[in-house]
């Protein structure tokens, strides 16, 4: 299976913990999470293995960025023979996907409602029409809202927020307009919600 299908807050609590698969729900009360408490996830769950722990963290990053097996290993293979660290070009290759983009800058509330946006012809990179996902942007480039109908939907998902969640992101609110200022570094991939560190190892076996 690609990607996860079914209620994406079974999800967090087979994981026990948010991935803030759903947007805004997850920050407020109607978080399935949060009404049934992090103890009650954790009642009976048994010690894990380290190859278990690896590969759950791995299934964690997977639900995060909604990619397949195939299409993560692909992009392990291409940052372990880049020069650098292999944790920073794997995790700098993920949130330059445009779904990602699309979600930091806050145009979506969730990576698939930015996947479909993109999916539907609504974005634009450097006033060039782009419907894949998986497109990895650069630096210095913009992406922009396509048509009117999209930039009334994004508007309402941008009402409440000011600035983008990304630091080497630039946000124009009123224009809907984002710009990439920079890659990101390791300074910017330190807040993730998983251990890369472990992912790394389990593809390095």
């Amino acid at each position: 299976m690609a990607r996860e299908i079914g209620p994406k807050c079974k999800v967090c609590r087979r994981m026990g913990e948010k991935l803030f698969l759903k947007g805004e729900k997850c920050l407020s009360d109607k978080c399935v999470l949060g009404k049934r408490g992090e103890e009650e996830t954790k009642r009976g769950r048994k010690k894990l293995s380290p190859y278990s722990i690896q590969l759950k963290e791995k299934q964690k990053l997977k639900t995060i960025y909604g990619i397949p097996e195939t299409q993560l290993r692909i992009f392990f293979e291409r940052a372990s023979k880049t020069k650098g660290d292999t944790i920073v070009n794997l995790l700098s290759s993920l949130e330059r996907r445009l779904d990602n983009v699309i979600y930091r800058l806050g145009f979506a509330d969730s990576r698939a409602s930015a996947r479909q946006l993109i999916q539907h012809g609504h974005v634009a990179v450097n006033q060039r029409k782009i419907d894949i996902p998986s497109f990895l942007v650069s630096q210095n480039q913009t992406i922009t809202v396509r048509n009117e109908r999209a930039s009334k939907l994004v508007k309402m998902v941008l009402a409440n927020k000011d600035t983008t969640s990304a630091a080497w992101l630039s946000l124009d609110k009123d224009n809907l307009r984002g710009q990439v200022l920079n890659l990101p570094s390791s300074e910017d991939l330190k807040a993730m919600p998983f251990n890369a560190q472990l992912i790394v190892e389990l593809f390095s076996k």
